[in-house]
């Protein structure tokens, strides 16, 4: 008996095997979403900041997007059906294997803006002219 007349995946394993993505790489992820009867395709797309367990059978890897200023994390099992398709966005170089340190960067860049913008929020509420800086305060 033959394995190719057995099909125990609707996935094109050796397809999904052959796609070279790694840390650092922009892809987009096509998941399917079932809704009451219906299914549609709604995309990911964002950074990979980890691959693991290579191309096994439970190989998992986890892309990283920012949306209105959050950070948001999703882990995809490489061989899942849900997944109809992952296209590759972008390719850089990286010098690590996994990049979790980009969670803390952007938290750190999200820190920064907030400080900026709340020394802005308090300049436009009390303008300063040079003419306020110099008249002194007229009493009632």
């Amino acid at each position: 008996m033959s394995n190719d007349s057995q099909t125990f995946s609707p996935v094109d394993i050796p397809a999904r095997r052959a796609l070279d993505f790694r840390a650092g790489h922009t892809v987009r992820v096509w998941q399917k979403i079932v809704e009451g009867d219906k299914t549609r395709l709604q995309s990911f797309e964002g950074l990979v900041i980890a691959r693991r367990h290579g191309g096994e059978a439970g190989a998992t890897f986890t892309v990283r997007r920012i949306a209105s200023g959050v950070g948001t994390e999703k882990t995809f099992p490489l061989y899942s059906p849900n997944i109809d398709r992952i296209e590759l966005v972008r390719r850089a170089k990286v010098r690590r294997a996994k990049l979790f340190y980009i969670r803390h960067k952007s938290a750190r860049d999200i820190r920064r803006k907030t400080k900026q913008s709340m020394v802005v929020d308090l300049a436009s509420v009390i303008p300063v002219t040079p003419e306020a800086a110099v008249e002194p305060l007229s009493e009632k």
